[in-house]
């Protein structure tokens, strides 16, 4: 796990049940790297050793853009979105960038819920917010609404927006406060940052995802809740684009389950202080998910 800061990251304990279940003697670190200083990281890192070389490697902040002209191929999606979480190291030390990150959105949607969202609110504009937007639009979404600190800095997802065919209105967060009631809502804030936003769900089958998920719930996943919608913690996305790591990791296409799948997200979930349960979950009824 590569990225900035990253003390807290919990990708360590998820990788390594996994990689336990598999009966697999990998080993999965965590590297401080700053914006700027990845290219040379990789340089002096290479692909590891004869002994252990290495079979990829996960990115977050701020990593998820910087990454892509030091890759030697990119999958469509990272492409597209411009991001990148994920790098899988061939035999002959070429990296292969992928995105994870919309698979932990969206199945960590459907394994809880039914929802197919005609329109979204997407809450911030980094690379999160990308996989954000092309999640909810694989989900159903069609138009987005899109809310920052910094409304200048939806340049990127103005573009997407535009490559999915879809309509996008830009606005800062401080007008959060004058909207109607929202259906299906994506906060891709850092923690913190959207405690005292204005939001509020349409009914009782209206969702928000907030990525953020310590300490879990976040205020804004508390207050939805309290109004009687339905919140998603990050921390099962953060499950989920593991499996889909997991899986590219170990070889397999990114859409193609691991043997005995099930059992494996069981033991990443319980590693992180998550139930179990499986892909096949009906949906939650509960309000804080």
């Amino acid at each position: 796990m590569l990225g900035s800061p990253i003390a807290h990251s919990l990708s360590p304990a998820l990788h390594r049940a996994a990689y336990a279940q598999l009966g697999l003697d990998w080993h999965y670190d965590r590297a401080e790297v700053a914006s700027g200083e990845l290219g040379q990281f990789l340089d002096q890192a290479g692909s590891g050793t004869a002994a252990r070389p290495w079979r990829g490697l996960s990115l977050t902040m701020p990593l998820k853009r910087e990454v892509l002209p030091l890759l030697d191929t990119v999958s469509p999606l990272a492409a597209s979105l411009g991001v990148a979480n994920t790098v899988v190291i061939d035999d002959d030390g070429r990296r292969h960038g992928h995105n994870t990150d919309v698979d932990g959105i969206v199945r960590s949607v459907e394994s809880h819920h039914d929802a197919r969202p005609a329109s979204a609110t997407i809450l911030g504009g980094g690379a999160t917010a990308s996989s954000a937007m092309w999640a909810a639009w694989q989900l159903g979404a069609r138009s987005f609404s899109v809310h920052l600190r910094n409304p200048m800095r939806a340049g990127e997802l103005t573009s997407l927006a535009s490559e999915l065919g879809c309509d996008i209105s830009v606005a800062p967060l401080t007008e959060l406060g004058t909207l109607a009631p929202l259906d299906f809502v994506i906060s891709t804030l850092p923690g913190g940052v959207a405690d005292a936003l204005p939001l509020r769900p349409r009914s009782a089958s209206s969702v928000l995802f907030d990525v953020a998920y310590e300490p879990w719930p976040t205020r804004i996943a508390s207050t939805w809740a309290a109004d009687g919608g339905i919140a998603f913690s990050g921390l099962d996305m953060l499950v989920e684009q593991a499996v889909s790591q997991v899986r590219l990791f170990t070889g397999l296409p990114q859409e193609v389950p691991l043997d005995d799948e099930d059992r494996v997200r069981s033991a990443m979930r319980a590693a992180v202080g998550l139930a179990t349960r499986s892909t096949s979950t009906p949906p939650a009824t509960s309000a804080v998910a």
